[in-house]
């Protein structure tokens, strides 16, 4: 261990290289530590309980990873920040193994050296953009593919196109998963069209949101799970309306209803992003 993992985490801003993040210790959790960049929550981690996950949408996509067959991951993450989730698979699935694709490269350098990184059995970080990191990789070589990827408080476009999809239905054995962070608000328009490009994809698909997003009222995520394979639509359906994140499972005709209308998105469409009020943060 070095002097400064013997340290401990230091609360304060730190230069990354796209621009600056503030580590912040959690008062309520001693071990639990928040990475924020622009005022935007990024990451939770707990330093001492892995399976600790603070924030809902990231309880929605670890309720999606507990109802996969049981066993080892080939696991992919597409944005990484803290490792949130790669750490919570390491500490469910012991054996797995990960790869983490994260184009902040000073940013990987401080979770390493403030947030334990390194004690994360069998994962390996990519400095590498989303679209070059999987294009790197080998067909069928993935259980779980999870893009949870953020510009600040925007999902970068170029990870929510048919080509991109068509990339991560390669890298994706045939059981395989993908999980998808959507931030979208009023209206859902955003969240509509990420669903109708992973639906052109995948031939089972998923959506779990709660209530008050889903209906637009107020900003928030939601998360899309896609399958080559049949979803655990039932088990998803129960411990989502029964979890510690409250939510509903969308599909079959109510997806469809859902997305109904929405086009695509392709590579050069223009598209808004959308970006949360300053309310939601504040």
């Amino acid at each position: 261990m070095s002097r400064r993992e013997a340290q401990g985490p230091m609360p304060g801003r730190y230069p990354v290289t796209f621009g600056e993040v503030d580590l912040l210790r959690d008062l309520d959790r001693p071990s639990g530590w928040v990475v924020s960049s622009g005022g935007v929550p990024q990451s939770y981690v707990d330093l001492d309980d892995p399976t600790y996950l603070d924030f809902e949408y990231v309880q929605l996509m670890a309720l999606v990873i507990d109802l996969l067959d049981e066993g080892p991951l080939d696991a992919v993450h597409v944005g990484g920040c803290a490792c949130t989730l790669p750490r919570y698979v390491a500490a469910t699935r012991p054996g797995s193994r990960q790869i983490v694709a994260e184009p902040d490269g000073g940013l990987v350098q401080l979770v390493r050296d403030q947030l334990r990184l390194k004690s994360v059995p069998r994962l390996k970080v990519k400095i590498l953009d989303g679209r070059s990191a999987t294009a790197g990789l080998a067909d069928g070589s993935a259980d779980l593919l999870v893009l949870d990827a953020f510009s600040g408080a925007m999902m970068p476009l170029d990870l929510a196109t048919s080509e991109y999809m068509g990339e991560v239905a390669r890298v994706l054995r045939p059981s395989g998963t993908l999980l998808v962070n959507i931030a979208d608000g009023k209206g859902l328009a955003f969240a509509r069209r990420v669903l109708a490009t992973i639906g052109g994809t995948f031939r089972h698909v998923a959506m779990l949101a709660e209530p008050g997003v889903l209906r637009g009222r107020r900003f928030g995520n939601l998360i899309a799970a896609a399958s080559p394979a049949a979803l655990p639509l039932a088990g998803l359906t129960r411990r989502a309306a029964g979890g510690l994140t409250q939510a509903r499972c969308l599909h079959g005709e109510e997806l469809s209803r859902f997305v109904a209308g929405a086009p695509p998105l392709n590579d050069g469409d223009p598209v808004v992003v959308p970006v949360p009020p300053p309310a939601v943060f504040g």
